[in-house]
């Protein structure tokens, strides 16, 4: 498992995998403030849905980092504009508003008990929430590789997009939890490994984390994805998801779409992996679903190189949303859900134990 942070107690600080600096070095960030928490994941120094969130509730710890003489008031508005910051960093994603929501409710908690305890309590509490946040995506990692393994059934060749590993979670990953947890178990599974443009999280996070694990990992551009499963090399398409709509359309990275219509085409199931904090019920449909539009010297400029004219008009959305009828199943730590999502995901998210799979 290859974790995105580390928590350093007896510094009170973070240390931060930057994944911007991947794979040709592994460069770690020292995370002091929430407004540095803020940068790195604007500029996707982390990045990945669950990464983002526990990412941003250690964020919010950092708040009371060296705050010991503030009077109590302006600290807790100090903490509540922290979390404010952090929640305009990335609009999609919804993991980031589940775990600052988490947070606040700490900071209401704290303030609802008329400041007893001081600074201390809130600032061990904020922390204690940080840290159960990750360690419950690290065993909802876990559950998710389980669940997936049943699944796949015989499945041999799996394609994935974009980057769902460890560093994009909290250690195991969605999407290629049971592509790792098949490795640790000795059982071959071969992955085809998207690019994902403009950014190529797939050969730069994806391809590198599988190798490290020892997966047989076969990199290929986002275009060859028809071929590939033209020529039978498929069985399987899984894929992670930045947020799922109560009625089971998936926002996830750009180029979601695109494989599930190219797999519904093929006839290879197109699974989603994702925990329950991804899924959003207060949003009716991929339509409700805001889409994060980038710089678009991304394209234009990708990795410093001019690969178009300057001056062109780019449009970057980093998103896009594939419809619940393309989606085969959706593997959640609790459980693998089919259609009709409107009501599975309802009862997915209200039940607490997982329905097979051993963590």
């Amino acid at each position: 498992m290859i974790p995105p942070l580390h928590w350093l107690d007896d510094e009170f600080a973070v240390s931060l995998l930057d994944q911007t600096a991947l794979p040709e070095q592994e460069n770690w960030l020292r995370i002091e403030t929430p407004e540095a928490m803020a940068i790195a994941i604007r500029s996707l120094a982390v990045r990945g849905a669950p990464a983002i969130g526990i990412a941003a509730a250690f964020g919010v710890a950092l708040a009371l980092r060296d705050q010991e003489e503030r009077p109590a008031r302006e600290l807790l508005e100090h903490v509540s504009g922290s979390i404010d910051l952090l929640a305009a960093t990335r609009p999609t994603a919804v993991n980031l508003f589940y775990a600052l929501e988490r947070m606040r409710q700490v900071l209401d908690e704290w303030e609802g008990g008329g400041f007893e305890g001081g600074t201390a309590l809130l600032r061990a509490r904020l922390l204690k929430e940080a840290q159960s946040i990750f360690a419950e995506d690290q065993d909802a990692g876990r559950r998710l590789g389980e669940f997936g393994l049943e699944l796949l059934g015989d499945a041999s060749t799996i394609l994935t997009h974009c980057h769902t590993g460890g560093v994009a979670t909290s250690g195991y990953g969605t999407a290629l939890a049971p592509i790792i947890l098949a490795k640790e178990r000795g059982r071959p599974l071969r992955a085809f490994v998207d690019e994902t443009r403009p950014l190529l999280q797939g050969s730069r996070i994806t391809a590198w984390e599988l190798m490290k694990a020892g997966v047989d990992a076969t990199l290929i551009t986002d275009s060859m994805a028809a071929h590939v499963m033209q020529q039978g090399l498929v069985d399987a398409v899984i894929v992670g998801a930045d947020r799922i709509a109560a009625n089971g359309d998936v926002a996830n990275k750009i180029g979601t779409y695109g494989l599930a219509v190219l797999a519904d085409a093929h006839g290879i199931p197109f699974y989603v992996s994702a925990p329950v904090s991804t899924i959003d019920l207060g949003t009716a449909s991929g339509q409700d679903i805001v889409i994060e539009e980038r710089d678009a010297e991304e394209v234009r400029r990708g990795f410093g190189k001019l690969t178009a004219p300057a001056g062109v008009d780019v449009y970057n959305p980093a998103f896009d949303v594939t419809p619940a009828e393309l989606v085969d199943a959706i593997i959640t730590e609790r459980g693998v859900i089919r259609a009709p999502y409107g009501q599975s995901l309802r009862m997915v998210c209200e039940s607490t134990l997982p329905a097979r799979a051993s963590a």
